[in-house]
């Protein structure tokens, strides 16, 4: 096990005064907008529910909430293991506390697993991405003695609370307390991370274990604090090191056409493949998640509809992204995406994605440059973690020219069904194309994947794009399953 935090230097203080400390600080938090983040683990019967009250207690109850983690339901094996966890991060100015979380599904993984080792690696990005995003992440683990836990549940029990506060996993971690306490020992040591450490409690005498939990809660928000207070003074200098050696959108050949009668020869039996997989996948239990960017009017939108004509509607769900909501800007900005992921056998088509943080949002300077140059990592991790969920993962770059643009642009701004199409906002960032092909290629060459490819795809001929959409999905789609076929002998 990790040292305990035995300094004890709160020890002079009440419970209450330092709950009075970190509500001060809370209003503070509050009013700079920074999230908190609090991972309260342990031994069952080892006390956190008192600890909980302890730390809650003075707050403002409006800007905390404790949110209980049971074990994973069938219903949320269906996505990825991190994704209830991220649905529940806490938004800016706001306080949660994880009673329980991914480290209740750690701790009960076989070490030296595959299993294991996908969420010990999912816990560390999701931890450094919320770190990274000015999140003070805080993390607990109450530690008691086998005569302790045994006496704390028979005490429960002497006062009728059994059934409430005693659960068929308290008395197995008192039975075979060694086996879990080695668990635990590694699986803490494991996660211990520089930017998220764990902090042992003492759980033999809960005040005095309280008393530490809410000290160090008022070192780590004043940390934080002091952090976002630098950032908003100009934050940390950065130097970018990239040098775009390769140029993908300029090596397009966008002269290449398909004849209308060509095109009219290979739809509907194309389509009717594509859509022959999509079942195949919902059979296999393959959750499918399409992207499709490019620059404006290149005919994503045209491509994805010709791709999904003939699925089941009831199995394919096409999220539109547009500018975040102010809500959605509350939180990370993955929260979003998580909660648009399909679970196994769905598909996801996103029509613009959690690549305009690399773009729209770099060029137009909403994200700034370190939050930006830092999505290059983060991006790749979470399609990663899509893809060890078994997902196929497939990424569309629709491009254009220049001159092709300029002419859909004229043709939406004088049909009158299509005028919805064209906005001022396209034509300035027509004014800045070249910064965005600059940026562009870089998220192309930075980005593709093996697990999670970019297909770029030539858009002048509408009829050739389109066509080449559904080939590829078609070819990737087949080589996917087949790969999971090998898998599962």
């Amino acid at each position: 096990m990790l040292e305990q935090d035995t300094a004890k230097k709160y020890s002079e203080f009440k419970v209450k005064e330092l709950g009075i400390k970190l509500a001060r600080l809370g209003r503070i938090v509050e009013h700079l907008e920074i999230p908190v983040l609090i991972v309260l683990e342990g031994w069952e019967s080892s006390g956190r529910g008192e600890i909980i009250y302890n730390i809650v207690r003075e707050l403002n109850p409006k800007f905390y909430d404790v949110k209980v983690f049971e074990p994973l339901s069938e219903k949320e094996k269906a996505y990825p293991e991190m994704t209830p966890y991220w649905n529940a991060i806490p938004e800016k100015s706001h306080i949660r506390l994880f009673d329980r979380s991914y480290y209740y599904e750690l701790f009960n993984h076989k070490e030296a697993s595959a299993a294991y080792d996908l969420l010990k690696q999912g816990i560390e990005n999701y931890e450094k991405a919320l770190y990274d995003d000015y999140t003070v992440v805080v993390k607990f683990f109450v530690n008691v003695t086998e005569k302790t836990q045994r006496e704390n549940m028979e005490a429960l029990i002497d006062d009728g609370y059994e059934q409430v506060y005693v659960e068929k996993l308290d008395r197995e971690q008192n039975k075979h307390y060694e086996a879990y306490a080695k668990r635990f020992e590694h699986g803490l040591e494991a996660t211990n991370y520089s930017f998220a450490p764990w902090h042992i409690l003492d759980g033999a005498d809960v005040k005095e274990a309280s008393k530490e939990a809410l000290g160090i809660l008022i070192d780590q928000l004043q940390i934080g604090i002091e952090r976002m207070l630098r950032r908003r003074e100009g934050g940390m200098r950065l130097v970018r090191h990239y040098q775009g050696d390769r140029h993908p959108l300029a090596e397009l050949d966008l002269t290449k056409t398909l004849s209308e009668d060509d095109y009219d020869a290979q739809l509907k039996d194309l389509q009717k493949d594509a859509a022959d997989l999509q079942l195949k996948l919902f059979m296999a239990k393959v959750p499918t998640v399409l992207v499709f960017e490019g620059v404006d009017a290149a005919g994503k939108d045209g491509s994805i509809e010709r791709l999904i004509k003939r699925m089941d509607p009831r199995m394919v769900k096409v999220h539109a992204i547009s500018a975040p909501s102010a809500e959605e800007n509350r939180y990370h900005y993955l929260w979003r995406f998580y909660k648009r992921l399909p679970e196994d056998g769905k598909m996801s088509v996103f029509s613009r994605s959690w690549y305009g943080r690399v773009m729209v949002e770099r060029v137009e300077g909403f994200a700034e440059k370190n939050e930006w140059e830092r999505a290059y990592k983060e991006l790749p991790q979470f399609e990663k973690e899509l893809y060890d969920h078994g997902a196929l993962v497939l990424k569309y770059f629709v491009m254009i020219d220049k001159d092709t643009q300029l002419t859909r642009f004229e043709d939406r701004e004088d049909d009158p069904d299509k005028q919805y199409k064209i906005t001022e906002e396209d034509w300035r960032n027509r004014n800045k194309w070249d910064d965005y092909i600059e940026a562009m290629d870089e998220m192309l060459e930075r980005t593709h994947r093996d697990y999670a490819p970019w297909i770029l795809v030539e858009g002048n001929d509408k009829n050739y794009a389109r066509i080449k959409v559904l080939k590829t999905f078609i070819q990737q789609a087949k080589a996917h399953l087949k790969a999971r076929e090998g898998k599962d002998k």
